[in-house]
């Protein structure tokens, strides 16, 4: 073996290593019941963007709050997914 073929192996290594240290996904997906389901279609129609401008009608100080160090609240489907 060449010294960059074993370069190679030794970097895929390290990053299967880093991969498999990497904590479990601990974000709750969105709900599939009947008040999130005009989401799920939105977003197979329209896309994520278009279904995410209406979490904040619902999801706010008034409704269900956030928790005091949940991040910014404007990409919701980037850590919540959907289970389509």
């Amino acid at each position: 073996m060449k010294k960059r073929d074993i370069a190679l192996l030794a970097g895929a290594a390290a990053i299967i290593i880093v991969l498999s240290m990497a904590p479990e996904e601990t974000t709750k997906p969105v709900p599939k019941d009947e008040i999130h389901q005009k989401f799920y279609d939105i977003v197979k129609t329209d896309g994520k963007k278009a279904a995410e401008k209406f979490c904040t009608d619902c999801h706010n100080a008034d409704g269900v709050p956030f928790p005091k160090d949940h991040p910014p609240k404007f990409r919701c489907l980037f850590c919540h997914k959907i289970r389509l």
